[in-house]
């Protein structure tokens, strides 16, 4: 797995973003996504979007700035992707195809986050500020499209989802 030194914060299109700072192999582990593990009813009152999910009922919290995978945006069109270790019960960030010094490391956070998070507002990925728009959807009645919500708003699909390993 990389060391936290071949990555550096930047700002983006869609708020801080993570770039390499040395190449990547297909495959390679970059980063784990760390934080306490929480049980959904005690994630229930948490109100963040660092939630990733591990299985019903467990997800992490994602939330602690020492956690840098957190600082990984959402993309349609991702280089890299979560992985389940089951047998861990541990989240791995994975290079999907090659990614060289400088380019933004992305992962797809999935549909159902995408629904509830990103599609209210627009996706704000290279792929689709380049033309090929999630385009935003019209806000519910009462609540404005940019207004917060609560990561664990519709029970489980509020977490990111990662692949499974094997």
């Amino acid at each position: 797995m990389a060391d936290v030194s071949e990555f550096k914060l930047f700002r983006s299109a869609a708020g801080l973003g993570l770039r390499a700072l040395r190449n990547f192999k297909k495959g390679e582990s970059l980063l784990e996504y760390t934080g306490r593990k929480l049980h959904r009813d005690r994630a229930a009152p948490r109100p963040n979007r660092y939630l990733f999910e591990l299985n019903d009922p467990w997800m992490i919290d994602g939330s602690p700035r020492t956690n840098l995978a957190r600082y990984i945006n959402h993309s349609c069109d991702p280089n890299a992707q979560a992985v389940h270790h089951e047998d861990e019960d541990r989240i791995f960030i994975e290079a999907l195809r090659p990614i060289s010094v400088g380019d933004e490391i992305t992962y797809n956070y999935g549909d159902e986050y995408v629904d509830e998070f990103i599609r209210p507002v627009g996706c704000k990925c290279s792929k689709c500020l380049n033309g090929q728009a999630v385009p935003p959807q019209a806000a519910a009645p009462g609540r404005a499209a940019d207004a917060p919500r609560a990561a664990n708003d519709g029970g489980p699909k509020a977490g990111r989802r990662a692949r499974r390993a094997g």
